[in-house]
This record gives structure tokens, C-alpha cells and sequence, in this order.
């Protein structure tokens, strides 16, 4: 097996996840991680360079890939750094916040002949792969509905809301892409509602806390996905898809499958907490898929049109809030470079 020598740029929260799979993997070399704000002091200093320069990744000719970990002002042109290095990208979601940026960022991308993947981890977990394979293998027939449940178990900080974007491109952003990922179709039309509910300092953020999405697709089905920012009781991961033949569903992970039954009634487990605890599986998938692309050659199967749409979406649904109502998808995102989620 090809060895990929690989460095990233961003060492927080998700930085640091990553570093740690790769560490774990064959076949990857991690060898350097920059970032200005971090402290490196339980990285493995011994196997991996670390320091504030970007270039520390960017200049070193020894890096095939990069991961792109650092906030999301910086994604767009470190993409295009690494591009014009040569390098291959895994950035995490989104790309950027303007489309016209993005396409700009993927146009560098496609001249400079390299692959990049997009960090939509929730195709690579084991059970909504499932309900893919079902719908895909017509189990439940022609789709009619999808619906997505996702719940945070706590409100992030305001002063990160104030900078994210919003819910609808910060945490719906995952939820646009699966209703296209499980559908097989593009979402053509929007309306989301938004409420304040949890915390008054969201809102004074610009934002809001709790939201229910409609969508139409391209197929004519329909689709809903409703979003909260604290379910107390965990981290609540839910999906259905109806068709004509029937549907499939997948329930929330727990930390051990039983059920309690006494007198005083049934009792089971809460979800896992959060994301770092429910998707580790799809994690570590994500990036060995994007690593065999790189080693194989091969397409890789999220990538820049993937992070477009869900920007091109999200952006749709904060319009639709603002205005309350229905808007329409830019359609030249959902044609211009046809139709495949």
C-alpha cells in the first residue's frame, strides 16, 4: 500500500480528531499541523511537526494531501493554496459562505487536476448508509417523503453563532446534504421557519435556535428536517424515507442497546451525546474513503459540487425565514453542472 504523506491546517476540536485517526490508519503519514491559536502540547511531537505557519503544510513539497480543519474564512483559500501546490484537499464544511467564491475555489481546483472532499461525514455512517442502500435498491419503492430529525444536545456560544453563519449553514447544512444524498435528487424549492426558544442571546446574535424546514425535489417528492439547538436528553439523530413500497428508518444510537421493564414502567438508554461520540465511525470512513481516492486515483464521492448545493440551499432557507416564505433553489447550481447528489 501507497504511503500518503498528509499534514493539516486547523488543530481544534475537529483538527485534533482527525490528527488522531490518522495516526491510527496504515497507509498515512501525518506529518505536519499548523495553526497560529493552538496548543500543541499532547500532540505526539516526535512523529508530527507542528507550528503556526501555514506554510508548514502548504511549502512542504513531501505533502500529497491536506486537511483543511481551520475556521471557515480560511477554507476557501487554503483550498486553493493547496491546489496550486498540488496537493489533494479534504476541507470541512462549507467551502465558503458566497457561491460565487466557491465556484471560483472549484474552478482552481479542477485546473490544477487534484481531488477535494468535502466533510459531509454523515454519508459515511454505517447506518444512514443503510437507508441509502435501501432506497437505492428500491426496498421501499419511488420515494415520497424524507424526513431528518437533528437535535444538538446544548446551544452553542453566541459569539460563535454571530460568526457561523447561522443554524440553517452551520448545522442544517449536514441535513440538506443527506435529504440529497438519501433522495438521489436536488432540492428545487425552500421554506423554513425559525424561532428563538432556548437562548435570547442567539437571537440577538442574528440567529435562531429552533427551526423546521419544508423542501420540494427535483424527483417531486417532498422532504421535512427539523433542527434544534439543546435536546436535554442527548444528541437526537433521526431519518426516515417513505415510498410506495413502504420505508426505512434509522433510530438514534445509545450506548448500550437494552431496555429496562419494572413495574414502574420501561426505561433505555439516552442518545450519545453529541457528534464526536455518534459519528466516530464515520469519522475515520470518511477519511479512508478520501485516502484511497488519492492512492486509487479515483473521484472522490462528496465533493466541490456537493459543498456548493448545501451552501446554495442553506442560503435559500435563511432567505426564506427572512422573507416567510417559499424560495427557489438557484437553479443554475442545480444544472449547470448536472444532476448528482
Amino acid at each position: 500500500m501507497k504511503t500518503i504523506t498528509t499534514g493539516i491546517l486547523g488543530a481544534g476540536r475537529i483538527g485534533r480528531l482527525h490528527g488522531d485517526n490518522i495516526l491510527r490508519m496504515n497507509g498515512v503519514d501525518l506529518k505536519a499541523v499548523a495553526d497560529p491559536y493552538a496548543d500543541f502540547g499532547s500532540w505526539p511531537k516526535a512523529a508530527v511537526a507542528t507550528g503556526e505557519d501555514p506554510d508548514l503544510v502548504l511549502g512542504d513539497d513531501a505533502i500529497e494531501a491536506v486537511l483543511i480543519c481551520s475556521p471557515t474564512p480560511t477554507h476557501a483559500d487554503f483550498i486553493e493554496r493547496a491546489a496550486a501546490a498540488g496537493k489533494h484537499v479534504f476541507c470541512e464544511k462549507p467551502i465558503d459562505l458566497e457561491p460565487d467564491r466557491i465556484r471560483r475555489t472549484l474552478a482552481t481546483v479542477e485546473e490544477a487536476g487534484v481531488k477535494l472532499q468535502v466533510g459531509f461525514n454523515r454519508r459515511f455512517d454505517p447506518t444512514f448508509a443503510r437507508v441509502k442502500q435501501a432506497v437505492a435498491d428500491g426496498e421501499i419503492g419511488n420515494i415520497h417523503l424524507v424526513k431528518i430529525t437533528s437535535r444538538d444536545p446544548e446551544a452553542p456560544p453566541a459569539d460563535y453563532v454571530a460568526s457561523s453563519g447561522g443554524i440553517f449553514l452551520d448545522m442544517t447544512i449536514h441535513d440538506f446534504d443527506m435529504v440529497r444524498f438519501l433522495s438521489g435528487a436536488e432540492i428545487v424549492e425552500v421554506h423554513a421557519y425559525g424561532a428563538v426558544l432556548i437562548d435570547p442571546e442567539i437571537g440577538d446574535a442574528g440567529d435562531v435556535d429552533t427551526a423546521m424546514t419544508t423542501l420540494r425535489l427535483s424527483n417531486g417528492a417532498l422532504a421535512v428536517i427539523e433542527n434544534s439547538r439543546q435536546a436535554v436528553y442527548g444528541y437526537d439523530q433521526r431519518v426516515e424515507v417513505f415510498g410506495s413500497k413502504g420505508s426505512v428508518e434509522a433510530f438514534n444510537e445509545v450506548p448500550a442497546q437494552i431496555r429496562l421493564s419494572t413495574a414502574e414502567g420501561l426505561r433505555s438508554e439516552n442518545p450519545l451525546y453529541f457528534f464526536l461520540e455518534r459519528y466516530q465511525e464515520s469519522f475515520v470512513a470518511e477519511l479512508e474513503a478520501f485516502f484511497a481516492c488519492v492512492r486509487e486515483g479515483e473521484a472522490t464521492s462528496v465533493d466541490g459540487r456537493d459543498g456548493l448545493m448545501s451552501v446554495v440551499v442553506g442560503l435559500a432557507a435563511t432567505r426564506s425565514r427572512a422573507v416567510n416564505r417559499p424560495v427557489m433553489v438557484e437553479s443554475r447550481a442545480i444544472h449547470s453542472t448536472g444532476e448528482r447528489p
